[in-house]
C-alpha cells in the first residue's frame, strides 16, 4: 500500500510540475514530448520497482533453498533471471516510447 501512495505522490509532483515550465507566464498544456519523457519514465520506473520487489522475495526465498538443498542453485538463477526481464521489458519499452 506504501509503495502505490508513494507512487502516486511522485507522479501528480511530476505531472503538475511540467504545467509552468522554465517560468513561462501563459498556461500551455503539456506537449507530445513532455508527454514521451512522462511516459517512457513511468515505464521503466515501474518495471524496475516491479523487479525490485519480485526480486527481493525472489532472492529471499532463493537463499533458503540453496541453504537446504545446494543442488537446486541453477533453477534459483533461473527465477532470479526472469524476474529481473521484468526490467529489461521497461528498459525496451522506453527505448521504443522515446524512438517514436
Amino acid at each position: 500500500m506504501r509503495y502505490i501512495v508513494f507512487l502516486i505522490g511522485i507522479l501528480s509532483v511530476s505531472v503538475l510540475g511540467f504545467t509552468n515550465v522554465y517560468g513561462q507566464e501563459t498556461e500551455e498544456s503539456l506537449s507530445a514530448e513532455s508527454m514521451k519523457f512522462i511516459g517512457a519514465g513511468l515505464a521503466f520506473g515501474l518495471a524496475a520497482l516491479g523487479a525490485g520487489i519480485g526480486l527481493g522475495y525472489v532472492g529471499s526465498a532463493g537463499l533458503a533453498v540453496i541453504s537446504e538443498n545446494p543442488k537446486l542453485q541453477s533453477k534459483v538463477f533461473i527465477f532470479i533471471g526472469m524476474v529481473e526481464s521484468i526490467a529489461i521489458y521497461g528498459i525496451v519499452m522506453m527505448f521504443i516510447i522515446l524512438g517514436q
